[in-house]
């Protein structure tokens, strides 16, 4: 067993490793702005590979199906053991936001993506494309809703969704498929330099993002939120999304990528809605810093366990 763990890490991770402490050290040496490169990755390089993703996937509406299911059921769990926890530990309405956040939004863009596709290759990157689209919905629709209530309007989540290039991406990509037509080689290449360019950079722009969270030191107030957002990303997720997925008999490798992805670390962008809706910026950033640190070693092992 501990050969094949050392095995998972250096087929897999050590590969994700390269481009993260790469833009660790160019954070660390030069001070480097991810912000263009980030809008890079958001309007280019992700729609890109969404598009190709889910234009050439080999994927039946059953599976569809049962990612719908599984995204809007884990989220609903997610939310309601965050809710159970707030009251279990009397947390303050900004805590039960930041709590709230940290359990329902996940990393499974930046480092999902990229894990999935050299975990499973292009099989897992086909149901990944997938469940990446449905997840930023739910996120910026219920799971907005659940974090921040007082702040949340309809119009504003179907705007945020509609902000959304990748939603475009889908869609065409869609469109396409039903009208069976088949891109010239030239832009299928062009499309493929994109996408393939998608997770060294995004990978980069997480060591970078990784290194500029606040490392400030949690008031005593704030220990018992950022210890319940620990145990939801790194124990309760991953058992959760287990127990879910083999309720609505999910097999093989959807089973897996699934489990994966909803196994991820709490999601970097959390602790700009943490700003904006004042949800313990301080804890949930601190969070998103060790459950990215500790997932280098509860992901190895979950993988070692689904081979």
């Amino acid at each position: 067993m501990g050969h094949a763990f050392l095995s998972t890490i250096y087929h897999v991770f050590l590969p994700i490793l390269f481009p993260v402490i790469g833009g660790a050290l160019l954070y660390r040496f030069r001070g480097i702005d991810t912000k263009p490169i980030s809008t890079l990755a958001l309007y280019v390089l992700s729609p890109a590979l969404i598009f190709e993703s889910i234009f050439k996937a080999k994927i039946s509406f059953h599976d569809i199906s049962e990612i719908m299911i599984f995204s809007f059921v884990n989220l609903l769990s997610l939310w309601l053991i965050s809710t159970i926890l707030c009251k279990l530990y009397s947390l303050s309405m900004e805590e039960r936001a930041g709590l709230t956040m940290v359990s329902t939004f996940t990393n499974c863009v930046n480092y999902g993506l990229p894990l999935v596709m050299l975990a499973f290759g292009k099989s897992g990157l086909d149901i990944a494309a997938v469940y990446v689209i449905i997840q930023m919905i739910l996120v910026n629709t219920l799971g907005v809703y659940f974090a921040a209530r007082s702040h949340f309007t309809v119009k504003k989540a179907v705007k945020s969704v509609f902000a959304m290039p990748s939603v475009y991406a889908t869609l065409l990509a869609v469109l396409l498929r039903l009208l069976h037509v088949h891109l010239p080689d030239t832009v299928d290449k062009g499309f493929t330099m994109l996408s393939d360019s998608y997770s060294p950079v995004v990978l980069s722009v997480l060591g970078v993002q990784m290194m500029s969270v606040k490392r400030v030191k949690l008031p005593q107030t704030y220990q018992r939120a950022f210890w319940a957002g620990l145990f939801v990303r790194l124990l309760a997720a991953p058992l959760l999304a287990y127990v879910i997925l083999n309720v609505i008999a999910v097999k093989g490798l959807l089973f897996s990528v699934l489990l994966i992805l909803a196994s991820m670390p709490a999601a970097v962008n959390a602790i700009i809605l943490a700003e904006q809706f004042n949800a313990a910026p301080q804890c949930v950033s601190k969070c998103i810093l060790w459950t990215t640190l500790s997932s280098f070693l509860v992901l190895p092992v979950i993988l070692k366990m689904l081979t």
